[in-house]
């Protein structure tokens, strides 16, 4: 891991999934790296920074709610009408 990050806090609720490439989360005193198909969630009052690894670019959705709503993710799709 490269440099130090400054870490940030604000109110609201972070969703992120990786695309493509390697993102760094810290988050609080956690650095972690993650891979394409990962995601995490977390309480934007926590101390937090995310970006590219030394490795190279990353893709990634960034999906930022107000304080208290969190990112609701279908387990299964819904049945079409006329289906079943």
């Amino acid at each position: 891991m490269s440099a130090t990050p400054e870490l940030r806090s604000h109110e609201g609720y972070d969703w992120v999934f990786v695309l493509n490439g390697n993102l760094r989360l810290v988050l609080g005193e956690h650095d972690l790296i993650m891979e394409p198909g990962e995601a995490a969630e977390f309480d934007t009052r926590t101390p937090h920074w995310f970006g590219a690894t030394s490795a190279g670019p990353v893709e990634f959705l960034s999906l930022v709610g107000k304080q208290g709503e969190r990112a609701h993710v279908r387990a299964a799709p819904k049945r079409h009408l006329g289906e079943g």
